[in-house]
């Protein structure tokens, strides 16, 4: 299976970053090959001030290798060896009418120390992070993820949209991070579900991506914006720097095996501001995302 879907992240990180690079019409990614002393490595790809997109990366790793120390309590699990491999990518446009997005798929195995596989998951999603909030977008994003789940089971975009807004939730902001999308993770098998029915799920929804964004981003890249919409773009980009650096597992897990370093923060935006104690006008299409923020919405 790890092998299986490594190829898969492999062609599909190829796939997305051809979608992007099209959409985009100036930039193109700049590839890094890294590798991690304790074991495997990965391919970054970053792309930066183009016509469209102001950063952003789509980056795949595989590592292995003894479970460090901290990963082993986070875990509950003794002296055991795993390997990791997934897909991550988040993508900041220029224009604020344009959202960020974020996605990840990853697979993960545990072993003993005779190499004997203990336990084995799939994890992944998809979620949006608008600026300014257009309905149709939303509705549209989570439609993609809905159609990409019921293939599958028509149980699952309920479950993982309501995992989504409960994991991307600003605790500290006591705000959601954006609008959500779908959050999965320890699919393991079941009676019902094997290990290679995850698969087939989980690539489902990664072969989905290019179909939940790229529309909106056709529809929107050539708006027009002010000063003030930048500004305000940058003031809530400081909220989606906050929620990787105080609650996302994914920049913990990164960290704490010795992750690289640059492809890790790579989710950060080159633009960001903290402006004391901000409130948006009363009324205003700022104040309109504060208030869809503030509790999870069922878009469709």
């Amino acid at each position: 299976m790890k092998e299986q879907f490594y190829q898969y992240i492999q062609t599909l990180q190829d796939q997305i970053c051809k979608g992007l690079e099209d959409v985009d019409g100036l930039a193109k990614f700049r590839q890094d090959l890294w590798e991690r002393p304790e074991g495997g490595g990965g391919r970054t790809r970053v792309i930066e001030n183009g016509n469209v997109f102001e950063k952003g990366g789509v980056n795949i790793s595989a590592v292995h290798g003894a479970l460090p120390k901290a990963m082993q309590t986070y875990f509950g699990v003794g002296e055991v060896d795993f390997f990791a491999c997934g897909l991550s990518l988040v993508i900041h446009p220029k224009n604020p009418m344009v959202p960020t997005v974020h996605a990840n798929w990853r697979y993960f195995e545990m072993y003993d120390k005779e190499g004997n596989v203990i336990n084995s998951w799939f994890g992944g999603g998809q979620d949006l992070t608008p600026y300014y909030l257009f309905e149709e977008d939303a509705k549209h994003f989570h439609q993609t993820c809905k159609t990409a789940c019921d293939k599958h089971n028509p149980e699952f975009y309920p479950k993982f949209k309501k995992q989504c807004d409960e994991y991307f939730w600003n605790a500290h902001r006591d705000e959601a991070r954006g609008i959500g999308g779908l959050f999965f993770d320890h699919c393991k098998a079941t009676e019902t579900m094997s290990m290679e029915n995850w698969y087939a799920f989980v690539t489902e929804v990664g072969n989905s991506f290019l179909q939940a964004y790229v529309p909106i981003v056709e529809k929107r890249k050539t708006l027009s914006y002010t000063e003030e919409n930048r500004t305000w773009q940058e003031i809530r980009r400081g909220r989606y720097v906050e929620f990787n650096l105080v609650h996302d597992k994914g920049t913990l897990f990164g960290l704490k095996t010795n992750g690289r370093i640059e492809s890790i923060l790579m989710s950060l935006p080159p633009h960001v501001q903290w402006v004391y104690d901000h409130h948006p006008e009363a009324g205003s299409e700022e104040e309109k995302l504060i208030n869809v923020l503030a509790k999870p919405i069922e878009w469709l």
